[in-house]
């Protein structure tokens, strides 16, 4: 229920930021518009627009190449990348907060194991978070089966374990796949729009593809930055969770070795 609600809370206001993004754009473009119909001559027209454009700040340039990308295509690769912003944040949390010192929490152990035994043991992994802890608690607490089932908990407990730290990675993947679709997806639409002006006029005029190709590109250009960014944070949780993995394996290692050095006192 947490890892929903984080996810919601980070994707609304995302989608807040990018209402008042694109209302701020709307209302810039009126302002344009309305200022080039009142200009009579060109000339004084082209000067008033460049003049303008080089005040513009780099987050006015953006409101409003996007609103030229047309809402229809740009909205849905939008919300895959801030969808996917949402669950890998929440992922880097999650992963933050499972990271231990694992050689000082397997010391705490072993020094609980032999002052106070299995139980004391236990009590030190209840009391760590992560899934190291996580896993020695359900190998100490099948101690008295003997060795062998010790091991087999902490095998399928590391497996449990991972699968945890696994969890949404198959929809950012949907997410670094689907933006850049959706993006060709937008090129394609307007490159028709572009062929289909050319047949209407029965001429090849650059105002004619103008607009169809310029949202082709920009399109195509948003999905692409939306899959390097949700790419980028997907290996980095990739290679984070490789690395609990393998604390867990060795961890797990150590932990027989403690348990068979102390049955054989």
């Amino acid at each position: 229920m947490k890892k929903l609600f984080l996810i919601l809370t980070v994707a609304l206001f995302s989608l807040g930021t990018v209402n008042a993004f694109a209302q701020e754009a709307e209302a810039a473009a009126a302002t344009e518009e309305v200022a080039a119909v009142e200009a009579v001559e060109a000339e004084a027209a082209a000067e008033a627009v460049e003049g303008s454009l080089e005040g513009e700040t780099m987050h006015h340039v953006l409101m409003q190449k996007f609103l030229e990308g047309g809402w229809g295509w740009m909205l849905p690769v939008l919300l895959c990348l801030v969808l996917g912003l949402a669950i890998a944040i929440e992922r880097i949390l999650y992963l933050s907060m499972s990271s231990i010192n694992t050689k000082k929490f397997i010391a705490k152990v072993e020094e609980a194991l032999q002052n106070g035994g299995v139980e004391a043991a236990k009590e030190v992994c209840k009391n760590t978070r992560g899934p190291v802890a996580s896993i020695y608690w359900q190998g100490l607490d099948r101690y008295n089966q003997g060795l062998d089932a010790v091991e087999k908990a902490v095998v399928s407990y590391g497996s449990v374990q991972t699968g945890q730290m696994e969890s949404g990675l198959s929809w950012i993947g949907l997410f670094i796949a689907l933006a850049p679709m959706l993006g060709f997806m937008g090129t394609v639409v307007g490159m028709i729009g572009a062929f289909d002006a050319i047949q209407a006029a029965g001429d090849i005029s650059p105002t004619l593809v103008a607009g169809g190709i310029k949202v082709a590109l920009l399109t195509t250009l948003m999905g692409l930055i939306a899959a390097v960014i949700l790419q980028i944070f997907y290996n980095y949780i990739i290679a984070k969770i490789d690395s609990l993995v393998n604390r867990m394996e060795d961890a797990s290692i150590t932990l027989m070795d403690i348990l068979t050095a102390y049955n054989k006192k």
